[in-house]
Parts: structure tokens; C-alpha cells; sequence
């Protein structure tokens, strides 16, 4: 199965991703360098906010908030999810 390159904000919960690109006209791209969602970092979103406004994701072992506008910005493959 190939996995497929998505945009963060289009993640559902519980799912796990490998950073490809943060988009260069982001305006958060120094802070999400800073807290490690960077190329090649992998993640899994926690949680969506109640009625689409925060997206809270884990990556480096540390949970981070992000505006849905921002996770836009931010690609990712989706990695294989094995079902039982």
C-alpha cells in the first residue's frame, strides 16, 4: 500500500505521519522548527479542538497545539496503520 502525502490538518486522530515539508510562506515555520516539526520527524495527532480550531499533536515526545490554518501548512505522509 503506498502511503499517500496529506496536508497535518486532514489527519484524523489517532494517526501517525512522517514530516515532509512545512510550507515556506508559514508564518509559525521558525517555532515549529523550534519544537521539532521539521522534515523527517514523525508525529501522531492526539486530538481535534471541539468545532475545528486547535489540532494537538505529539512529536518529540512533547504534545503541541496548532491552529488548523497553520497544520494546512504542514505536509505529511501518512505512515501504514495495521488493522486487527
Amino acid at each position: 500500500m503506498e502511503r499517500r502525502i496529506v496536508a497535518l490538518a486532514d489527519m484524523p486522530v489517532g494517526s501517525k505521519a512522517t514530516i515532509t515539508g512545512v510550507s515556506p510562506d508559514s508564518r509559525g515555520r521558525k517555532k515549529f522548527a523550534d519544537v521539532g516539526i521539521v522534515p523527517g520527524e514523525e508525529l501522531m495527532v492526539e486530538a481535534h479542538a471541539p468545532f475545528g480550531g486547535l489540532i494537538r499533536i505529539k512529536v518529540l515526545g512533547s504534545s503541541v497545539a496548532l491552529h488548523r490554518d497553520d497544520a494546512a501548512g504542514i505536509a505529511v505522509k501518512e505512515m501504514e496503520v495495521l488493522h486487527a
